[in-house]
Formats: C-alpha cells, sequence, structure tokens
C-alpha cells in the first residue's frame, strides 16, 4: 500500500511538472525593436500590458535609434533576432527595400489608416504620427513686434540675421524635411536637389547662427535669446511649452513634411503569426489611445479618440495640419542620401 501511495504521488508529481512546463512553454516572447525613453515606457506601460494578457506573451523592448535598430535587423537577416520593430518613415522605406519586412496582413485596423500613415502598399505603416513644420521664440517675435511665420521661405528673411538654428540635413529629419521643402521651393524635388544646393547658402544659409546635429540645444537657445526661428513638430513644441519654454508651432503655408514612426513585422521571424497579431493590434483604436493618453503620440487611425478634452483640442489641431502635410519620395531620397550628407558637409556645414 505504501508503495502504491509512493507511486501515485510520483506520478501526481511528474503530471504537474510536465503541467508546469507546459504552461511555461506558452508563454512566447516576442522581441520589439524601438526608441528607448519616453516612447519606450509608453508602450510598456501603457500599451503593451493588454497584449500580453490576452495573448499570453511577454513583449521585451530592444531599445535604440532607428540606424540602430536596423542595423541589428540587417545583421541578423538571415536568423532574425526580433519580430516586430518601429523605425522613422524614411529609415522604414531603407528597411523595406532591403527586405527585412513582410507584407503586413490585411484586416480591418490597416483598413481604417488613411493613404499616408501606410508605407509601400502596406508593407509598413505609421503607428505614430507627427510633421515637421517651423517653430519660433514667442517671447522674442512678441518683443519685437513680428507676425508669426507663415512659409518656409521666412527662415531667409534677413530680419533673422543670426537669429536661425537649423538642425543637419546630414544628420537629422528635422533638418533634411526643411531643406527638401526649400529645395521644392527653388523649382527642385526629391529627385533634382541642384535648386536647393545652389540657392541655400545665400539664403537660409546667410542667417544661420548655428547648424546642430538635433533639436536637444533649441531649448537652451531660446533661453538665451539665440534662436527665433527653427524647424520643429508641433510634439516637441508642446513638450518645451510645458517646461516653460516660450515657444509656438506656425505651419508653413507650403505644407509640413509628415513625420511617422512606423512599425513592420520582420520577415522570417520566429514567431510570423503572433507577430501580425501584434501589428495588427498596434494599428487599432484603442493601442493607439492608450499611446496618446501614456505618452502623447498621435495616431495613425482616425477612430482613436482622446481621453481629455485638451488632447482632443491637440488632436483636432494635428489632423487639421495634416490636411496640407507633404510625403516625401524616400525612394528617391535614399538612393542619394551618402551623397547628399557628403556634400552638405561640403559645402553647406564647413
Amino acid at each position: 500500500m505504501i508503495n502504491r501511495r509512493i507511486a501515485l504521488g510520483a506520478a501526481a508529481a511528474t503530471l504537474a511538472l510536465v503541467a508546469g512546463s507546459a504552461a511555461i512553454a506558452q508563454t512566447k516572447t516576442l522581441y520589439v525593436g524601438m526608441n528607448g525613453g519616453n516612447f519606450e515606457r509608453t508602450y510598456t506601460q501603457g500599451v503593451f500590458p493588454d497584449f500580453e494578457k490576452a495573448n499570453d506573451v511577454k513583449i521585451v523592448v530592444v531599445p535604440g535609434t532607428s540606424s540602430d535598430i536596423l542595423a541589428k535587423a540587417t545583421a541578423a537577416k538571415d536568423r532574425p533576432q526580433m519580430h516586430v520593430m518601429f523605425l522613422d518613415d524614411g529609415v522604414m522605406f531603407r528597411a523595406i527595400g532591403a527586405g527585412l519586412c513582410d507584407k503586413l496582413k490585411d484586416g480591418p485596423e490597416l483598413a481604417q489608416l488613411p493613404p499616408n500613415s501606410r508605407l509601400k502598399d502596406g508593407m509598413a505603416a505609421g503607428i505614430d504620427m507627427g510633421m515637421t513644420g517651423l517653430a519660433y521664440n514667442k517671447k522674442m517675435f512678441d518683443e519685437k513686434g513680428w507676425a508669426a511665420p507663415t512659409s518656409w521661405m521666412d527662415l531667409a528673411d534677413p530680419k533673422f540675421k543670426n537669429l536661425v538654428v537649423f538642425q543637419s540635413a546630414a544628420a537629422s529629419s528635422f533638418g533634411l524635411h526643411a531643406f527638401l521643402m526649400f529645395n521644392r521651393i527653388q523649382g527642385g524635388d526629391e529627385a533634382n536637389v541642384e535648386p536647393g544646393f545652389t540657392k541655400f547658402r545665400d539664403t537660409i544659409g546667410k542667417n544661420v547662427i548655428e547648424f546642430i546635429p538635433n533639436s536637444a540645444k533649441i531649448s537652451e537657445m531660446v533661453q538665451t535669446g539665440e534662436a527665433a526661428i527653427f524647424p520643429l513638430t508641433p510634439t516637441q513644441v508642446a513638450t518645451l511649452k510645458s517646461k516653460g519654454i516660450p515657444v509656438e508651432y506656425a505651419q508653413p503655408k507650403e505644407g509640413s513634411v509628415v513625420l511617422s514612426v512606423a512599425e513592420c513585422v520582420i520577415a522570417n521571424n520566429s514567431e510570423p503569426e503572433l507577430s501580425q497579431k501584434l501589428a495588427a493590434y498596434l494599428l487599432s483604436a484603442d493601442a493607439q489611445q492608450k499611446a496618446m493618453t501614456f505618452g502623447n503620440g498621435l495616431p495613425s487611425n482616425p477612430t482613436a479618440k482622446a481621453q481629455t478634452p485638451e488632447t482632443q483640442a491637440r488632436l483636432d489641431q494635428f489632423n487639421t495640419y495634416m490636411k496640407t502635410a507633404v510625403m516625401l519620395d524616400w525612394d528617391a531620397i535614399n538612393a542619394k542620401r551618402p551623397e547628399w550628407n557628403s556634400r552638405w558637409n561640403k559645402t553647406i556645414e564647413r
């Protein structure tokens, strides 16, 4: 009898171990490449948890800049270590061209997106939208009695001599966007940047006090009175204003430039179906409402609703700006970008 009890106990223990192992095996892990900092916190704290719970999955963020994530995905192309990646739109076009992305699966979430949120026939899609326009030092403008800017060509206005701060077009999306809009105004396009390079130094370039690699210095330069006008996004303007920096956003009459963070499912990853399910969820109104609430994101899904009147007002204004926002030809840009960067560094910032 004792031996039988022992045998039964051992069998029960074995079954419990097997059941426990099966439960552990059911919990899969998805690796998502994305920007760190506030963007990572928004998704890990506010967006991913519901999907994890509903699908018995753990989502692990691989943090880095868009260029970092692209490099990791490229290095592991034959044996992907990530499942989904978030990249700035221009970098995403490079990823698609390199064959790193699977086409997003058709579904109601993807169908709800407007055309300017979809990249390359649905190979990727925007999850967080924005645009580059103009921002200005409101305190300085008020003191000088200057009207708010209305055009990209205001950057070349002689009254802003040594008061324009311009992000490097070789290092910053904001600087590249502004340069390409100037180039369009001068008669060029993304396949022909000769007008922009020929005319920039004697127009906008004459007013630039400093070319900066990114926008980190702008708050300091506004407060010291060095910066009057500069390319920036409405979201970054809102962030600076929340810190007491006297800046305002202005939508250029020629249009702002669409700037999105896009997602794609990495080709040949180990969990294609679950990866597609996550990608679809992130395009849903539910997920994007959470991103708005937790991190002030701006949704690509127009059915997403703001949770507060203040956020709704910001969303309404954003949607107004988007009506005149310009989509750039990233295939043309990426084909010539290294050449442009070299020319910019040698002839503009030298």
